[in-house]
């Protein structure tokens, strides 16, 4: 049975800064319009934020598994 040493140095592991730096870019949201089933931009994209995040993790994840 071999072991094998995990490492945290995998070049994924930059992914997970977009889920952090994404929201903390307030021109992308500094917006009224467009508005999306009523929604205004703002509420919309914190939304998009969260399923990038996900997605972000997710894909991290399994590609250092």
């Amino acid at each position: 049975m071999s072991t094998r040493s995990r490492s945290d140095r995998s070049p994924w592991n930059w992914l997970l800064v977009l889920p952090i730096a994404l929201p903390l870019m307030t021109f992308l949201f500094n917006a009224d319009e467009p508005r999306l089933f009523g929604f205004p931009l703002f509420y919309w994209l914190q939304l998009a934020f969260i399923v990038v995040g996900v997605g972000c993790t997710a894909l991290v994840y399994r590609m250092t598994k």
